[in-house]
């Protein structure tokens, strides 16, 4: 078989064509960037949850999951320097009518002059330049230094006078009619939850110094450019894990999640060429070393998931406007102190989008030359694990195929076809990614065997009805992933 490129536009058409993702309330012509996800879409994304979960909650022993409220206390965005510090920095074209992040303006400047990406020293020099005027709040100095360089606007590609600098926080302000007097906000992150609750759990668990908490849940932020389809929202979900620590350990707990969180990922199977390490050198307000595992979409290298030392920071600024303790006793050195973060955050609908990507192949079939389209996921995360089908519309191939529905749906997602040609059906689970296609046929009435028909290579075999749900077991199940981590 041969396999052809396909676009970043067809892998998000087929998206929507096969029941994966579909645009947000689409009868009344979308919103940008929010997206609902299809009856595949959904059995996909929980899978990658499972997986994920289970990796953090099951496989270590000194991580527990939590699960906390997106609406929270006011107190607690200042305490985490959200209010003054979640902000992007934007700079305005007078001429195109539109604003660029400056952070994407920078990268794109060194990106396009080859020449220039060479020189790390100069691309250091000028983003401590402009973080060190962002601080002192000298937009003024910023805005000329960028017209100094000569920033093109990476939209006509061509020299420009960049005209106005603006901050833009990401928070969504909401209103509530018995706290008037104090603004509320859909949460930007689900780590506060996890600081917030640090007394609870060293309170009702005999978790000790190491140990994590781990949530998967909704977030929002006012993304000013949404863009790439799953890519950048203003609602997804992230997964994350935060590991509290002695803060004589800080290199050695980073190393040592930044290795297991790339493992994790290299388990998924999507090719280890497609990841990288990425250090920042501008840090978040909150970070004191922070690092990407970057992807190579089809749009280039982007950020997946965040590791990064938060220091002190959180639980430090919580414990001044909370008044509250947020101390560990260490019991060789005979002092209090407050733990130190390591944190790992994954966006899960990028994570999706990598799979989903990377899984989708144009393939030629060598024998026929006929052209297939295929979603090569990973059996354990297929949205559906199997399809059963009789192999023509008859009353007893019927009966069969819906016994053997019922006596399995309990125990995997499954589809039962009977529309259509059986090769017509064997491609539409192709393009959803269903590993293995069940077919009762005439055979089946005399020796109690089906076949199995693999989705990669195509290959066939006869199985007892008995030994199936072994057999879909075998090739589904999540326990291959977890043997690899």
């Amino acid at each position: 078989m041969t396999n052809k490129k396909i676009s970043f536009k067809e892998i998000v058409s087929h998206a929507k064509q096969y029941g994966f993702v579909f645009p947000s309330s689409e009868i009344y012509d979308g919103i940008n960037a929010i997206y609902d996800y299809g009856q595949y879409g959904i059995y996909l994304k929980n899978n990658i949850k499972e997986y994920w979960w289970k990796s953090m909650i099951q496989i270590n022993e000194n991580i527990i999951g939590l699960d906390t409220s997106i609406l929270m206390h006011p107190n607690i965005w200042k305490a985490s320097g959200h209010i003054s510090k979640f902000k992007e920095i934007f700079l305005y074209n007078e001429d195109t009518k539109y604003s660029y992040r400056l952070d994407f303006l920078i990268e794109n400047y060194f990106k396009t002059n080859l020449n220039l990406n060479k020189e790390k020293k100069l691309k250091h020099n000028i983003i401590k330049y402009l973080d060190k005027k962002l601080k002192i709040n000298e937009k003024d100095k910023i805005l000329k230094l960028i017209n100094k360089i000569k920033i093109i606007d990476p939209k006509q590609k061509k020299l420009t006078k960049w005209t106005k600098i603006y901050e833009y926080n990401l928070m969504f302000k909401i209103p509530l009619k018995e706290h008037e007097k104090k603004n509320f906000y859909l949460r930007p992150e689900t780590a506060q939850g996890i600081f917030t609750n640090f007394l609870n759990v060293l309170n009702t668990s005999k978790m000790k110094i190491p140990f994590g908490i781990a949530q998967i849940g909704k977030v929002f932020r006012k993304e000013i450019i949404a863009r790439q389809f799953l890519f950048r929202m203003r609602e997804f979900e992230q997964m994350e894990m935060q590991f509290f620590i002695h803060p004589n350990q800080e290199e050695k707990w980073l190393e040592y999640w930044k290795k297991k969180r790339l493992k994790w990922h290299l388990s998924l199977g999507l090719g280890k060429k497609k990841y990288r390490f990425y250090e920042h050198e501008q840090l978040a307000h909150y970070a004191k070393k922070a690092y990407d595992i970057q992807f190579k979409f089809t749009f280039g290298f982007k950020e997946l998931e965040g590791i990064h030392s938060r220091a002190n920071f959180d639980l430090k600024n919580h414990e001044k406007y909370s008044k509250k303790r947020f101390r560990v006793f260490d019991k060789e050195k005979k002092n209090f102190y407050i733990p130190y973060i390591i944190e790992t955050s994954v966006g899960l609908d990028r994570i999706f989008l990598a799979v989903f990507s990377s899984s989708l192949k144009k393939e030629t079939i060598k024998d026929t030359k006929k052209e297939r389209i295929i979603l090569k996921i990973n059996p354990a995360l297929s949205p559906i694990k199997a399809a059963i089908f009789p192999l023509i519309r008859d009353k007893r191939l019927i009966f069969y195929a819906k016994e053997i529905y019922k006596n399995l749906k309990l125990y995997f997602i499954l589809i039962y076809e009977e529309k259509d040609s059986i090769g017509k059906r064997y491609r539409r689970q192709d393009a959803i990614g269903t590993p293995i296609c069940v077919t009762i046929d005439f055979k089946t009435l005399k020796d109690k065997c089906v076949t199995m028909r693999f989705r990669d290579k195509m290959l066939q075999k006869r199985v007892l009805i008995k030994d199936l749900k072994r057999e879909i077991k075998k090739e589904t199940s999540m326990n291959q992933l977890f043997k690899l981590l």
